[in-house]
């Protein structure tokens, strides 16, 4: 029997026709049929140990001994095909190749010869390292260990960009972006960019065990980043965290790390970057670069393999865009304002104490409280000194301060009388700003609502009678002790008149048979 293995080892070591004849001893025909019909099938060096000449030989043609075969010979690269697919087994495909075989009067093989020559066939071609994963099964993501440097163009400091890998571990199709960060928003980002890139969803997401993918991932349960299962509810996938310190959880983003960590940032270690739009862009090219490298032990490359053998499982895009949104929790402080981690933003102050879950996107901060929406404003993209407050969300006193002014002071006195209005006047201009009088005058509002317009007005008009700069303490005292109202003044006066004679004796005391002695 022809030595097909020596055959393929020498071709893959490029030696000549000459070469080959002379060592194995065989025609040039057969060398060329041998590695025509190694081309044919995809059947490359190096090959297992145990694969023998008669199965190559039966391997590499089929029809050599079709006619003294009785049964018919199966579908290898079809049935390769089809396990690839979701829930399709080595039975069903062998019941589908019995049907077939009856309708066309062939004979088939009982179902324990069909699984072995498959086996056989796929050991040989190594095609089972194609459906060691679904295609579109799952989209594995992780963080590369070194980070690129970008130069300030006018300081000359250097910064970190930190590189996102995502890849699907049936094709290997990868897709990498350069971040400055690796915060929630850029990782979130990312993972909206790289479906964009595939064009699908696959069915589940295996992340590390990072803070922006989970909070916990104990062997009893997962806690996961709820921004992120955002995402994940958005796009119909499912996140399964890799186990704590099991990277071969995520073999091939592992793999593809190190790939993507040699070809993109190794390749461009010489070269001097000064945005990281200009970083992404050298990004880009050498990610295509990467998709588009020929296999070593097989046909095509990671975009033909997406392209053929994965893409059409992928799920589809929702019809909206995701939203990326940063959930955090704080205790709203008493000046009833929660923060973005850049700016201010105002809830309803009966809120302060409480502790609150706040959603952050792009353009909008949204508060929460038991699951119920209770503040929204938008986003403020740039940082400012004074925070963004809604007056609904003030107390009263803190609303009613916003409406201070000399003009309102002036129509509120004018509204009481216009003695009010005098003292008011007096306030607003005693200072060297009318701002001074402000407080003064709310003061003086709120004796108004105390004791009523009538005696507010009655009291300025006995203040300014004693003084031509009356004092919000002698109006006070005045409504305090009635001295506002006339019947009281009166008594008073004459009380004073009657004690400004000394101690005298009443008529009483005088009187005919009265107790006292003279």
């Amino acid at each position: 029997m022809v030595n097909y293995k020596e055959i393929l080892y020498r071709l893959s070591l490029n030696q000549s026709q000459r070469q080959i004849r002379n060592s194995v001893h065989c025609s040039d025909n057969t060398i060329r049929a041998v590695q025509q019909a190694a081309k044919d099938r995809n059947l490359t060096w190096p090959l297992s140990d145990d694969v023998t000449n008669a199965e190559l030989e039966q391997l590499l043609f089929p029809n050599k001994h079709k006619a003294s075969s009785q049964y018919a010979e199966p579908d290898y690269p079809y049935i390769h095909r089809e396990l690839a697919r979701s829930g399709v087994t080595l039975s069903l495909l062998w019941e589908e190749y019995c049907a077939k075989c009856h309708e066309t009067g062939q004979k088939p093989y009982m179902s324990t010869q069909f699984g072995e020559r498959y086996r056989r066939w796929a050991r040989i071609t190594k095609a089972t390292m194609r459906i060691q994963h679904k295609p579109g099964d799952a989209m594995q993501v992780d963080w590369a260990g070194d980070t690129i440097p970008i130069q300030d163009p006018v300081t000359g400091e250097q910064s970190a960009a930190y590189l996102f890998v995502a890849v699907l571990p049936c094709s290997y199709y990868t897709y990498a972006e350069a971040c400055d960060d690796m915060k929630t928003e850029n990782w979130l980002n990312c993972h909206v960019h790289a479906f964009d890139y595939f064009g699908g969803v696959a069915r589940l997401l295996i992340p590390d065990n990072c803070k922006t993918a989970t909070l916990s991932n104990t062997r009893y349960d997962v806690i996961l980043n709820r921004s992120y299962q955002e995402l994940a509810e958005h796009y119909g996938t499912a996140i399964v965290p890799a186990r704590v310190c099991k990277p071969r959880d995520k073999s091939a983003a592992e793999a593809s790390v190190r790939f993507a960590e040699t070809w993109i940032v190794a390749a461009l270690r010489d070269r001097k970057f000064f945005s990281l739009q200009e970083l992404n862009e050298a990004v880009a090219e050498k990610q295509d670069e990467l998709n588009s490298r020929p296999f070593k032990q097989m046909a095509g490359c990671r975009r033909s393999a997406y392209l053929e053998e994965e893409k059409p499982y992928m799920l589809p895009l929702p019809a909206s865009a995701f939203e990326p949104a940063i959930w955090s929790v704080a205790k709203v402080a008493n000046d009833y304002l929660v923060t973005d981690g850049r700016n201010k933003y105002s809830v309803p102050y009966n809120l302060i104490g409480e502790r609150v879950d706040i959603r952050v996107t792009k353009t909008t901060v949204e508060v929460f409280y038991h699951g119920s929406r209770v503040a929204s404003h938008r986003r403020l993209q740039t940082r400012q000194r004074d925070p963004l407050v809604k007056r609904e969300h003030m107390p009263p006193e803190h609303q009613k301060y916003l409406t201070y002014n000399a003009d309102e002071f002036s129509r509120w006195a004018m509204s009481v009388g216009p003695m009010t209005e005098k003292v008011a006047d007096h306030f607003l201009k005693s200072g060297k700003a009318a701002e001074q009088g402000y407080k003064a005058c709310a003061s003086l509002s709120k004796l108004e609502q105390r004791y009523g317009k009538q005696r507010l007005e009655a009291a300025c008009g006995k203040a300014l009678a004693y003084s031509t700069a009356p004092s919000l303490r002698t109006i006070a005292s005045i409504l305090k002790n009635g001295l506002d109202k006339p019947d009281k003044a009166e008594s008073q006066t004459a009380q004073s008149k009657a004690n400004s004679y000394g101690i005298t004796r009443g008529a009483a005391y005088f009187r005919k048979g009265g107790d006292h002695e003279c």
